[in-house]
């Protein structure tokens, strides 16, 4: 298992990885409008590859922080694994390595909409912990975030997610 940054040539095999694991195109549409966007982190866009195949992706992208200021954070979306390399480890292994690749890069924060029992095991929490607001209507343990080594208590406000990440 080898997880690497996306290169152009692995755009048709990411799109399909989507496809399949979320059983829909919607994401696979999201990650071709954010890389088509100024909210690309094109070293945060990762996938795992066994045997020169592509089975797992996932991209972190900027989103905005909107509180006293106006600040960049990380938006974790998608996460995504071909359904028969699921419940394998690959998957929190590329999610792993992608927060230790933001942390290392100076990033502060990233945020998550997923599933507690999942994402808590990575140290995300619920975003109210640090009086961020989800601009969904969620539960407040599905909308969370991760705390990084720059982080400062100036990161507080509502989430403002690009155009993109509506259509989902």
């Amino acid at each position: 298992m080898q997880i690497r940054v996306e290169t152009t040539q692995d755009y048709q095999q990411i799109a399909e990885v989507n496809t399949l694991a979320f059983g829909r195109e919607n994401e696979a549409n999201l990650v071709t409008a954010i890389r088509n966007s100024h909210f690309y982190i094109p070293e945060l866009s990762l996938v795992v590859e066994i045997d020169n195949f592509i089975v797992a992706h996932l991209m972190f992208s900027y989103i905005h922080l909107v509180g006293e200021e106006r600040l960049r954070v990380l938006s974790l979306a998608p996460v995504a694994v071909m359904p028969e390399f699921q419940k394998q480890g690959i998957g929190s292994a590329l999610i792993r390595h992608g927060l230790e690749k933001a942390n290392a890069m100076g990033e502060a924060l990233a945020v998550v909409l997923g599933y507690p029992l999942f994402y808590n095991r990575f140290g995300f929490v619920s975003s109210v912990i640090y009086g961020i607001k989800s601009p969904f209507d969620v539960p407040e343990d599905v909308f969370m975030v991760k705390v990084l080594e720059n982080f400062q208590a100036k990161y507080q406000g509502e989430v403002v997610y690009p155009p993109a990440f509506l259509r989902v």
